[in-house]
């Protein structure tokens, strides 16, 4: 067999695995990110496959001509020979068109995604928003409740079908909150809140994580997103209230660094926690 050919044949077969790969991730339902259950993760999956799509109209092709051109013209093919032959119109078209068409579509799709997928712009919706307060400590989440006076670490619930209105900072090293089947990560950082809008669609448990490296502890510093019934959320907070309190002063305790966190529900006794946490580092310390 002629060794262009067997060049040939492995060049297609890579290609096809490639794609096959892909097609199978986008399917997968083991893919947290392609396996969406919120309104803004199903539209970031989207934006995601529609612009892989769009960029293989370039590369594929550019695969598959390298592979007929050199068999073309190799050195045993009777190709015509034309030393004075460096243009053609139609050629220079595609292989420049093309590519800025499909980077000028990007770039329509980057900006209008980048204003609607704002992780600062409230969802818009008939149901009332909840709002829940994250800080990132060493290695475990705090989830804050100020409205129903309740708290957690390592677990975070709310309603489905409702916006939940994130606010989140840190009280350790920078982190970064993930959950990736409603939407995309955000970071965590000291005296600093950012804000993060997501939504579920329906009943589950969704995987968080820490998405940026952050020391030892790292590896474990996970948790359960559970999106459930209104009424299963309300007896939740219930049960919590019966918990062990916090207030700052517990908080200082509970936020020494620790490894392999497990669930733990708490009352709030202060609802003005959170903004405690974020002014400790805008203003001097007392000694």
């Amino acid at each position: 067999m002629n060794k262009y050919y067997k060049i040939a044949c492995t060049v297609l077969f890579l290609i096809g695995v490639v794609v096959l790969t892909m097609l199978f991730i986008i399917s997968s339902s083991h893919s947290a990110v392609m396996n969406p259950k919120g309104m803004i993760a199903e539209k970031q999956r989207d934006l995601i496959v529609v612009s892989t799509v769009l960029m293989l109209l370039v590369v594929v092709p550019v695969f598959l001509l390298a592979v007929a051109i050199s068999w073309r013209y190799r050195a045993s093919s009777k190709a015509k020979y034309m030393p004075d032959w460096d243009y053609n119109l139609v050629a220079e078209l595609v292989w420049w068109g093309l590519p800025c068409v499909i980077v000028f579509i990007l770039s329509v799709m980057v900006w209008t995604s980048s204003h609607s997928l704002d992780p600062f712009k409230p969802l818009d919706s008939s149901v009332k928003p909840i709002r829940i307060q994250v800080v990132a400590l060493q290695w475990k989440w705090l989830f804050i409740y100020p409205e129903q006076g309740v708290a957690s670490v390592n677990l975070v619930r709310f309603p489905e079908k409702t916006p939940i209105n994130f606010e989140i900072t840190a009280d350790a090293p920078m982190n970064s909150f993930w959950i990736p089947q409603l939407g995309g990560q955000i970071y965590a950082m000291q005296g600093m809140t950012a804000k993060l809008h997501l939504i579920a669609d329906e009943i589950g448990t969704y995987r968080g994580s820490s998405a940026n490296l952050s020391g030892n502890g790292f590896a474990g510093m996970s948790f359960d997103a559970v999106s459930s019934t209104p009424d299963d959320f309300d007896v939740w907070v219930n049960s919590a209230k019966h918990s062990s309190k916090l207030g700052l002063t517990e908080y200082n305790a509970l936020a020494k660094p620790s490894e392999y966190n497990q669930v733990e529900t708490y009352s709030l006794t202060d609802t003005d926690l959170f903004n405690q946490i974020v002014m400790k580092y805008m203003m001097p310390q007392e000694k």
